[in-house]
């Protein structure tokens, strides 16, 4: 997992570098919201590997179609961006046309900074310009033949892209705009959470209901009740977005990395923003109702879970407010897409530590202790306990699971 605890260093140094000489107190404030803006949009968490320098790339994006490497966005000469105009750079943020006229592949969200003015993407380019230059090759991308050819990125834009600036709806509030901005464009909150067709683009008749990526599934975070953030008051979710925990929840996977990186270092008024924003939208208004799950499977996974899980979760899962998540409120072990569930169980997790909540509690891995019947019936069992309801797992999805994470690295 990507741990950076050098923001504020970076930025203090940056401005003393790039002042060095006659200070300007415009130039000043605009590198400051330059670097404001690239927490919003987490730029940091695809242009860093983790232990290395920071913006300097080379960090492989998984994608279902291939891997694409991250590239050198400080303001090095020749490996980064340092001879690129402002018209070059605007373009490739916000219209996915990189510096030769060539597409870039939607790994880097284009059609999500597209929200964003050119101001604002002139702000990110001082704050990258006043960073230290840093020269590093970029390696090249393992896209198979035909998404090799970005020339047919030209159909997916087509499909998928609408290029335009945020405007603001005049019938809502200015937090409900601002949440409503920062989701859509700089935080690109669908990349993650939106499901995708077979050719990567958003399903927008599933806006922010779930999605699967990199080996684990992003959870719906609508407001439906069943699977999204219905039970959750809106503090509920600016305290996660701030913190990586709340009563029910604790972030791990690559939403710990967001949080670390980016939403636990927005300011208070922005994640209040996005939790109005996301707990306006209604999601789909499915509502499961007791699922056909075998007596003798919920007996064997209730065993398991008194043995193994009540210790940290409660004996009536309702686990430790700020340190283990409640299991019987979770919609994250509900959820139609069980892989994060399975995952976790199968290898651990670590939450993440942030500022305001240090302590980043982890839960051992069972992989090695349970076999995939029993992961399976104990995760049916939290599933259907406590007033939830959702479909069983088979221990064939743990065996998916399992044989899919045993050659990952994260």
């Amino acid at each position: 997992m990507r741990t950076f605890a050098l923001a504020a260093l970076l930025s203090a140094s940056a401005v003393c570098r790039a002042y060095a000489g006659s200070p300007s107190m415009q130039e000043f404030t605009q590198i400051e919201r330059g670097r404001y803006l690239s927490i919003l949009s987490d730029c940091a968490g695809c242009h860093t590997v983790p232990g290395g320098k920071p913006f300097s790339g080379g960090r492989p994006i998984e994608t279902p179609f291939g891997n694409i490497i991250s590239p050198n966005v400080t303001p090095d000469l020749e490996t980064g961006i340092g001879a690129w105009s402002d018209d070059q750079f605007d373009a490739a943020v916000r219209k996915g046309i990189g510096r030769t006229g060539a597409h870039i592949y939607p790994a880097m969200p284009y059609n999500a900074y597209t929200r964003m003015s050119r101001d604002d993407v002139m702000a990110i380019r001082a704050y990258l310009n006043s960073l230290e230059p840093v020269r590093q090759s970029r390696n090249a991308n393992t896209l198979p033949f035909p998404f090799n050819i970005r020339s047919a990125m030209s159909v997916w834009n087509a499909l998928y892209f609408t290029a335009g600036e945020f405007k603001p709806d005049p019938t809502k509030s200015a937090e409900w705009n601002r949440g409503k901005f920062i989701v859509e464009g700089p935080a690109h909150c669908g990349a993650c959470h939106t499901p995708k067709t077979l050719l990567g683009g958003d399903r927008a008749d599933q806006y922010l209901q779930g999605a699967n990526l990199q080996g684990w599934s992003a959870p719906d975070i609508t407001n439906n009740r069943r699977t999204g953030l219905g039970s959750w008051t809106a503090e509920d979710v600016a305290l996660y977005l701030k913190t990586g925990h709340n009563r029910a929840a604790a972030a791990t996977g690559p939403m710990a990395e967001a949080v670390e990186l980016s939403t636990s270092r927005m300011r208070d008024e922005d994640t209040k923003a996005i939790a109005t924003y996301l707990k306006s939208l209604p999601g789909n208004t499915d509502q499961a109702g007791p699922a056909a799950v075998d007596a003798n499977v919920m007996a064997a996974g209730g065993a398991i879970f008194r043995d193994q899980c009540s210790a940290c979760h409660g004996i009536e899962g309702k686990g430790v407010p700020h340190l283990f998540p409640a299991l019987a409120a979770s919609k994250m072990v509900r959820s139609n897409d069980p892989t994060t569930a399975i995952r976790i169980v199968l290898r651990g997790a670590r939450s993440v530590g942030t500022k305001a909540e240090p302590t980043a509690p982890g839960m051992p891995a069972y992989g090695w202790q349970l076999g995939d019947r029993e992961i399976a019936a104990v995760l049916s069992f939290v599933r259907n306990s406590w007033g939830g309801a959702a479909a069983p797992i088979d221990a064939g999805d743990v065996t998916r699971v399992r044989s899919d994470t045993a050659s990952r690295n994260d």
